[in-house]
C-alpha cells in the first residue's frame, strides 16, 4: 500500500476539462481507483454546487465515485450508498457563521455594487451562497475589481474574497477548500502527512498548503499564483495540463513513498 490515504481534487481545470475526450484522463482514474481499492478515500474540493458537479459527474461517465465531497469551496458531503449526505455539525455552523457575516456586509453592497458598475462592465448579483457574486468581463477587470474588493475586507473582519477567474464571491474566511479538507480528514483520521492535493486557480490556495496536505500539485494550465503557491510548498508542477498533469504529480508522489510498487 501507498502512504496516501486521501486524495483531494479540484474539479474544474484540475480533475476535469470539458473539452477534452475523456475529459477526465482514464490514466487518472485508474490511479485514483488504484488508491480506493487500497483503502484510501477522494474528495472533489470544488465551487460548484450539487446539482451543477451531479450533472457533470454524470455526462463525464467516470469509471470512479468520490467518497467525499466540498461544494461552493466549504460544504462537506459524505458519500452514503448512491447519495451524498451532509455533514451537518460542519454545514450548519458554517452557514451560521456566513449568516451573521453577512448581515453586517449587506449595508455595504449598493456602495460596492455602485463602485463596480461606474468603472466596470460586470455583473453583480446574490445567489443562495453569497450577497455578492461577480462575473467580470475579463480577468483583468477581475483582478481591479478584486484589489478593490480586498480593501474592503480588510475593514470587515472575516470577511474575504474568493475568486476563480472572472468569478469572484465574498464568503467567510474560515471556511475555505483548505479547512474544509482538513475536516474531511479529521472525519478519517488521516493526518497531512498523508494527503495528497491538486489545484489550478485562485480559490484552490488555501488547500496547496502544507498546513492540509504533504503532497501538493498543480498541473500546466494552473496560473501564475497557484504554480508559485505550489513551488513555495515543495510540491510538484507538471508540464503536462489538466488530469495528465494531475496523473503525472500523483504517479511522482506515488514514487515517492517508501511501500509503493507499480
Amino acid at each position: 500500500m501507498s502512504s496516501i490515504r486521501l486524495v483531494c481534487t479540484d474539479f474544474d481545470g484540475t480533475f476535469f476539462a470539458e473539452f477534452a475526450n475523456p475529459p477526465v484522463p482514464r490514466r487518472l482514474q485508474k490511479l485514483i481507483a488504484q488508491l480506493q481499492a487500497e483503502g484510501a478515500k477522494w474528495v472533489i474540493n470544488t465551487g460548484r454546487d450539487m446539482g451543477s458537479l451531479m450533472e457533470t459527474l454524470q455526462r463525464a461517465n467516470l469509471s470512479i465515485q468520490p467518497d467525499y465531497l466540498v461544494l461552493v469551496e466549504r460544504e462537506i458531503y459524505r458519500q452514503d450508498s448512491s447519495q451524498y449526505a451532509a455533514h451537518e455539525p460542519w454545514n450548519l455552523a458554517c452557514h451560521a457563521a456566513h449568516t451573521e457575516l453577512f448581515r453586517q456586509v449587506r449595508l455595504d453592497l449598493p456602495r460596492i455594487t455602485a463602485w463596480i458598475h461606474e468603472r466596470y462592465d460586470a455583473a453583480v448579483y446574490e445567489d443562495f451562497y453569497s450577497p455578492f457574486c461577480l462575473i467580470a468581463q475579463k480577468t483583468e477587470d477581475a483582478e481591479a475589481i478584486h484589489k478593490f474588493l480586498e480593501e474592503y475586507c480588510g475593514d470587515v473582519p472575516r470577511l474575504t474574497v474568493v475568486r476563480n477567474d472572472i468569478y469572484a464571491r465574498f464568503s467567510h474566511e474560515a471556511y475555505n477548500k483548505g479547512t474544509a479538507l482538513s475536516e474531511v480528514a479529521r472525519l478519517l483520521e488521516v493526518a497531512p502527512e498523508e494527503i495528497f492535493v491538486a489545484g489550478d486557480h485562485l480559490n484552490d490556495i488555501p488547500m496547496l498548503s502544507r498546513r492540509h496536505a504533504h503532497w501538493i500539485v498543480a498541473p500546466d494550465n494552473a496560473v501564475d499564483a497557484v504554480k508559485a503557491a505550489v513551488r513555495e510548498e515543495q510540491g510538484h508542477v507538471s508540464a503536462l495540463p489538466y488530469g495528465e498533469g494531475v496523473a503525472e504529480g500523483l504517479e511522482e508522489c506515488l514514487r515517492s513513498c517508501v511501500n509503493y510498487s507499480r
